[in-house]
């Protein structure tokens, strides 16, 4: 029987922003150890997938949080696969505080597809096995993020060594990282993110130079990521800001 994979983090110093606060970069990291450890759990990890061809890439991020998680705070998190589709799966976590509250909440996309021909394939026709906790965190079909209507600030980024993962692109983490600061200092520095969606379109690689435009509206955000190469776009987020 397909149980939730739980485990305890405990927030270190180096994880944290300048006011002690999670960084959404590492939530993010701490949401695909989640996964991998999951995965393989169940018999389908990054192992098993390698020896077959096959890789998983993230289509879509839907977070809601109540707040990050502080310096020095333990927090539970769990993950489990909720959906099964054609061509992918959704997979959704849960962070809860230690009294129990469940303070961040998760839903995820994932395609699966043949690494060599980077081509999707059928979820059933390569993982037979393959089980799901018809339960959600996030209840979300992704919807489409818009485009945006305007520039109101931009930001640009070099894609660093340490941005690339086994799969040799941008780590999906990097890229709310990258949306998160092209607000502005000021902005952020006095905003905290309540919800985050995320669209990944296009894989950018080692020494790609990127631009965030970013059209800023109230506590609303949305941005699209684009690589100054060929002006392709690689994503696009929307964020809802509090105060």
């Amino acid at each position: 029987m397909l149980k939730k994979l739980e485990k305890e983090y405990l927030i270190r110093s180096y994880e944290c922003d300048k006011n002690g606060a999670l960084r959404l970069v590492t939530m993010m990291n701490i949401f695909q150890d989640m996964a991998d450890n999951h995965a393989a759990a169940m018999g389908l990890g990054l192992d098993f997938c390698l020896a077959r061809g096959l890789a998983w890439v993230g289509a879509n991020y839907h977070i809601q949080i109540e707040r990050l998680p502080q310096l020095h705070e333990k927090i539970i998190v769990r993950t489990w696969p909720a959906v099964e589709k054609k061509l992918g799966a959704v997979r959704d976590f849960a962070v809860f505080d230690e009294n129990g509250k469940n303070i961040i909440k998760a839903s995820s996309q994932w395609i699966l597809i043949d690494f060599h021909k980077k081509r999707p394939v059928g979820l059933r026709d390569n993982l037979p096995e393959y089980q799901v906790i018809a339960e959600r965190a996030v209840e979300t079909d992704f919807p489409k993020i818009a485009d945006i209507a305007g520039t109101d600030c931009q930001m640009n980024f070099n894609v660093r060594f340490d941005d690339i993962d086994f799969n040799n692109h941008v780590n999906n983490a990097v890229y709310p990282l990258w949306a998160s600061e092209a607000v502005g200092t000021e902005f952020r520095s006095s905003h905290t993110p309540a919800e985050i969606e995320v669209m990944f379109k296009k894989e950018c690689r080692l020494g790609e130079k990127v631009i965030v435009e970013t059209e800023l509206n109230g506590l609303i955000s949305l941005h699209s990521v684009r690589s100054q190469t060929d002006n392709r776009e690689l994503a696009r987020l929307k964020i809802t800001w509090k105060i």
